[in-house]
């Protein structure tokens, strides 16, 4: 099965802009292509046509490829519950909890997951583009690995190698990365992309061709630095938005040790009148119109975080000034007055109290509720649409206020004074005419821009298809890919 694996030198060096990009590309030319992830570590997921979860890097590549995406594109990924610890999901479901080095032992069982799902993807497909996880060069994970070279080697595909300039040392990167594989690792390293490059590239030009003489590897393409790049982000979270001289509502939400699923966010970092920002830990909680309490994948743990931080005394206070607080998934089950978690799903065993804002309980409970879901706002009869991911299940009075109609069944809850919201919809803010009456609720007015968020990811994957063309010597990539 022709397949190609896009590696990288490290963490965040472009791999999942450039398997989209690659995967948009080969669409656009009529070719049937499918993105594949063995291994991802995140807590920004998506749910699968298959009713399955998946990292969202590889469902933005599904978009990109114009596919829907399915379990079979990451077979596994591992949410961490802690430093030490992440829940197993195994080809869309869960499969347990380990720590770290319980899980290092497992990977020998987890690979046939992995090639089970890459046999079934290369059924269906012409061609794969699959991406790697941090760097192939991390010698104490070498053993039993299936994130890079290890799946690499076992379905015997060539590897592309990404190195982000824009960090610096970009050739210390790609020929140290080199140095520290095997030869057969080597041998199937074909070549080299330069990522993030701004400048002028003839500045540049004399570093590439030491390379290929050094290693005898060409450079495929050097890509330019794209700015204000906004695409589905694997984990890590911009600390604001883009705010415009119109931007009027304030919008803060905690940056959680296990925040989850906070592209739900995206479309507000795009909006021309919100001024968006994430408050990581020590910092002070600045005023705004709107308090946002995202998911969480430990909502126990990071509910202990927010206490610790300040946050209970500053929403109550946000509140009394007629402020607006909106929870969503984990975000949500704070709000209650309680949330258990006796058989320690998400950590160890136990129940909290929660910051009491809106009247019923959560109790975590095996199986995860796992499915997308159309609806809409109660209040404003407006469409909505996205997804659920939790294993909470919620119960009390004010539930009986939901929020919104999930396929024909009431989520959510709101305060009788309209000041607090909650739901369990991940997505809620995509539809542009959702996000318009949501913040029209919290103070924007009737008059507040619509952002259609979906429209803007079409257009920045043609963006990066676009600038691959553009860029890189697809000639060259067809090859690989035997097409």
């Amino acid at each position: 099965m022709p397949t190609l694996m896009i590696q990288g030198t490290t963490s965040d060096a472009g791999k999942s802009t450039v398997v989209a990009g690659l995967c948009r590309v080969l669409a656009r030319r009529g070719v049937s292509v499918a993105p594949f992830k063995p291994q991802n570590m995140a807590l920004n997921s998506a749910v699968t046509v298959d009713g399955g979860e998946i990292g969202r890097s590889t469902a933005l590549q599904a978009l990109a490829a114009g596919v829907e995406p399915h379990s079979d594109m990451n077979p596994v990924l591992l949410k961490p519950e802690s430093d030490r610890g992440a829940q197993v999901i195994l080809r869309g479901r869960v499969h347990g909890h380990m720590d770290a080095l319980d899980y290092h032992a497992y990977k020998r069982t987890a690979r046939e997951s992995v090639l089970a799902a890459w046999q079934a993807l290369s059924a269906r497909f012409d061609v794969i583009v699959a991406e790697g996880a941090g760097s192939p060069a991390e010698i104490n994970l070498r053993a039993n690995d299936i994130a890079n070279m290890g799946f690499a080697e076992m379905v015997d595909c060539p590897v592309v190698l990404v190195g982000d300039i824009d960090r610096g040392g970009v050739f210390a990167q790609l020929v140290g990365t080199l140095e520290l594989l095997s030869g057969s690792e080597r041998s199937r390293t074909h070549g080299f992309i330069v990522n993030r490059f701004r400048g002028d590239i003839a500045l540049l030009e004399p570093g590439l061709d030491w390379l290929t003489e050094h290693t005898g590897k060409p450079v495929f393409g050097t890509l330019p630095y794209l700015q204000g790049l906004l695409l589905d982000a694997e984990d890590s979270i911009g600390r604001s938005g883009r705010v415009g001289p119109g931007a009027t509502l304030k919008v803060v939400i905690p940056a959680l040790p296990r925040i989850s699923n906070h592209n739900d966010f995206d479309p507000l970092r795009l909006h021309p009148q919100v001024d968006l920002t994430f408050v990581g830990p020590g910092r002070a909680i600045p005023p705004a119109d709107l308090i946002i309490l995202p998911g969480s994948k430990s909502t126990i743990a990071d509910l202990a975080w927010l206490r610790a931080q300040g946050w209970e005394e500053a929403i109550q206070r946000h509140l009394r000034y007629g402020g607006r607080v909106l929870g969503i998934c984990g975000g949500f089950q704070m709000l209650g007055r309680a949330v258990h978690d006796s058989d320690g799903l998400e950590g160890p065993a136990g129940s909290s109290d929660g910051l009491g804002l809106l009247e019923f309980e959560t109790r975590m409970v095996a199986g995860k509720q796992l499915r997308n879901v159309n609806g809409r706002l109660l209040a404003e009869g407006v469409a909505i649409s996205g997804y659920e991911i939790h294993n909470g299940v919620s119960e009390g009075p004010d539930l009986e206020r939901p929020l919104c109609e999930l396929e024909g069944r009431p989520d959510g809850a709101a305060s009788a004074d309209g000041q607090v919201m909650g739901t369990y919809l991940h997505g809620l803010f995509d539809r542009p005419e959702a996000c318009a009456a949501l913040l029209a609720r919290c103070g924007l007015g009737a008059q507040g821009a619509a952002v259609d968020y979906q429209l803007h990811r079409q257009q920045e994957l043609d963006r990066l298809a676009d600038c691959l063309e553009a860029h890189l010597d697809m000639a060259a990539i067809e090859r690989l890919l035997e097409l």
